[in-house]
């Protein structure tokens, strides 16, 4: 059983479960699952067939028919198409199911009475447990076809992918012609004439020179090609017509040189022949030069993310967690985690006079630890499983309860009631660990682990490299370590908030009761900055008002001051004042149809279509399916025009900050000019957005990506996470 399933056993252990779930009847031997028959049907030509048994398969790339008689060999094998799946043990594979015949065509060096061979194959149960490689030893009698001939040429062909009729293909090196040259004394290029209906491996291509101990190669770069699903080595990159790209050589004496240059590569025709590896050698003449000690032409360059996947698979595991809690404490600074902390103070706040500095410290503990565990599990489920549960947690209901808990909570502190734990339950809790703790250490952790999926749901780099790499490598312990240390990292202003709250709260008294009723109303503050995720525009502005106009009551900005009223008096007349105008403001925004809070009066002085015009940032079509994407590409590649695609949610904070901000930028305006702008709308979690995500490997937004006119992405210009306008600028710089 590998470790997924363990986990999936775990956790459904926990739940009760396991019985229902795992209670089944023991597998069945191999050779009753996969039971192989064989025939020869001539004298050069054999028959492999597996009858599989319903609840199993077998993989199609474990296949092989090996000669083990001195004088026969065995042509490459033409394997059926079979069903694509994606295995959690070996990614994306072909599969048979049913029954699946394989022929098998004999050559003979001589006649032979009789010959031996072996027959590898490996299969699973749909269950999740997989068998050991299997090999078969099998004797054939080929006495009845001595008569004919067995002298049969070889092909030179190996159509791993389908079957088809070779007669009519090209030769390799009239499909795939290879040519090396001398571009200076530093330099080499080489090129490949790739003839119609054939293709390339930009995977499979490989250089290397050979003789000469004073030259070597510099690093060299291989140009992208177009992204193809391949049967045979899933996710690929072919080449069309040509291929030409530099080698830069690194020279350690300045005189004329002779090099030679080997090529390794691989190609298929269109139809679904593949050809063997080819190999290739260019003599070559150097002239003088001068001597370098390290040459790069085109340096490759990779995305944020990609950078980070490479360092957790170089990196120690010391180092990985050092550089993710430093990760976690910059996008602690970010919007994502500033509805935590009213949050937590809130929770801290509602324990009055009691709180100690060591108790607030525990409390903090407790939610961001439990805030961290929850983005580790859940993070490590979404990369080894697929999907994002953070979306899944964007639900309207879901946000409207947990918004409902922060109104219950903050009623709590303007004094409505007292939220207490039933007495029976407050017995047990005292018994516990969590001694004089009346359970708030659970109440802390269970609202932190809530925080982390419905709070802050966004995307940046450092998590969707982690994800990536869980994804890649299956290292759910790496990548999670990796998780827990950012979250830690994350939740670092929150600890300190806990230290210093038991210090500058205060213990008792009216004031007590003041810094309660401030973070009641900052709690409110956080239900209706959730609500705004579900509701329209003009009703969340609305809210906005009501929490500004109805404290500024309480805090007498409509009453007189009275004689001799202190200081402290009349700066909360004067704040609450503030907070009467501007709520006064927010209500005359909506009514002249503006929803933004933070410009309510937008369009009042002036034009309003002048206006519209400065503040409008990037217009973007959005496209809903993966098909109406790939066509919009397309359309774009005719007209050899770059194309940016956005990945937006309404509940994504950083997602609306590049709206409010980035795009709005006139230089970022004006550099996107040209381009055509799509735009994915994962506001909704649904099949078919689940699918555009999937299509380029995306946890969730923001992501942006780029491509350049031929439709071909742009991979290391991928945005993920926020960005301000200077910083995407020089993305947007980068891509020229």
């Amino acid at each position: 059983m590998s470790y997924k399933q363990i986990i999936i056993f775990c956790i459904f252990s926990l739940l009760g479960f396991t019985n229902n779930v795992f209670a089944d009847e023991s597998p069945l031997p191999a050779d009753q699952a996969f039971k192989l028959n064989y025939k020869l049907v001539s004298a050069d030509k054999l028959e492999l067939t597996w009858d599989v048994v319903e609840g199993y398969y077998l993989y199609r790339d474990y296949i092989q028919v090996i000669s083990k008689t001195d004088g026969l060999k065995i042509a490459p094998l033409v394997l059926p198409e079979g069903k694509s799946k994606h295995d959690d043990s070996f990614g994306d594979v072909v599969i048979y199911r049913n029954s699946v015949t394989v022929p098998v065509s004999l050559e003979f060096a001589e006649k032979l009475s009789s010959i031996k061979f072996q027959v590898q194959y490996r299969g699973c149960a749909d269950r999740g447990i997989c068998y050991p490689p299997q090999k078969k030893q099998l004797d054939l009698d080929l006495s009845a076809f001595v008569t004919e001939s067995f002298a049969k040429p070889m092909t030179n062909v190996n159509p791993f992918i389908k079957a088809s009729n070779v007669d009519d293909l090209l030769l390799p090196d009239q499909a795939f012609q290879f040519f090396s040259s001398v571009k200076d004394a530093n330099t080499v290029t080489v090129n490949w004439k790739i003839a119609k209906g054939y293709y390339l491996y930009r995977e499979k291509i490989a250089l290397a020179l050979t003789n000469s101990e004073s030259v070597q190669l510099g690093t060299y770069s291989i140009p992208h090609g177009t992204p193809k699903e391949d049967e045979a080595f899933g996710k690929v990159e072919i080449f069309h017509d040509e291929l030409t790209f530099d080698l830069p050589l690194i020279r350690k004496d300045t005189n004329p040189q002779n090099i030679i240059l080997d090529a390794k590569f691989q190609g298929c025709a269109e139809r679904g022949v593949c050809y063997p590896l080819m190999k290739k050698s260019a003599e070559l003449v150097l002239p003088a030069g001068a001597i370098q000690a390290e040459a790069v032409a085109n340096p490759e360059k990779i995305s944020e993310q990609d950078q980070i996947v490479n360092s957790l698979h170089n990196d120690s595991f010391g180092v990985i967690l050092l550089t993710f809690y430093g990760f976690g404490v910059l996008l602690s600074l970010t919007p994502c985690i500033f509805p935590m902390i009213p949050i937590l103070s809130g929770i801290i706040v509602g324990h009055g006079n009691k709180i100690s500095t060591l108790h607030s410290f525990l409390l903090s503990l407790a939610y961001v630890t439990a805030s961290a565990v929850t983005y580790t599990i859940f993070g490590v489920l979404a990369a080894l499983f697929g999907g994002n549960l953070q979306a899944t947690f964007q639900q309207p209901w879901i946000v409207a309860l947990f918004s409902s808990i922060f109104v219950l909570l903050s009623l709590s502190m303007f004094g409505f009631y007292d939220l207490e734990l039933p007495n029976s339950l407050k017995t047990k809790l005292s018994n516990s660990s969590f001694k004089h703790q009346d359970g708030s250490l659970w109440g802390a952790a269970i609202m932190g682990s809530l925080s982390s999926l419905i709070v802050g749901p966004c995307v940046a780099a450092p998590l969707a490299g982690a994800l990536i790499f869980i994804g890649q490598t299956g290292d759910a312990l790496l990548g999670g370590g990796a998780l827990f240390a950012m979250g830690m990292g994350m939740g670092m202003p929150l600890l300190l908030l806990g230290l210093s709250a038991g210090k500058l709260l205060p213990k008792a008294g009216g004031w007590l009761n003041s810094t309660k009723a401030i973070f009641g109303v900052l709690m409110l503050g956080v239900a209706v900055w959730m609500l705004s995720r579900i509701l329209p525009g003009e009703v969340t502005t609305l809210l906005w008002a009501m929490l500004l106009i109805v404290p500024a009551v309480y805090l007498n900005a409509v009453d007189p001051l009275p004689p001799g009223g202190s200081g402290w008096l009349k700066l909360w007349k004067g704040l609450g004042l503030v907070m009467l105008a501007y709520g006064l403001i927010l209500i005359i925004g909506v009514s002249l149809g503006n929803t933004n809070p933070l410009q309510p009066l937008k369009g009042l002085a002036g034009s309003k279509a002048t206006q519209a015009i400065a503040d409008e940032g990037l217009v973007f079509e959005r496209v809903a399916t993966v098909s109406a994407l790939e066509e919009k590409l397309k359309q774009a590649s005719v007209n050899h025009q770059p194309v940016m695609l956005d990945y937006y949610a309404d509940w994504c904070i950083s997602c609306k900050e590049m709206e409010a901000y980035t795009f709005k930028d006139p230089k970022v305006k004006a550099a996107l000019k040209n381009y055509a702008l799509l735009q994915v709308d994962l506001t909704e979690d649904t099949d078919e957005n689940k699918k555009l995500l999937e299509k380029f490997n995306l946890i969730g937004p923001p992501a942006i990506l780029f491509f350049n006119g031929s439709a071909e992405e742009i991979k290391s210009s991928r945005v993920i996470g926020y960005q301000e306008s200077e910083v995407f600028l020089k993305t947007l710089q980068g891509l020229k």
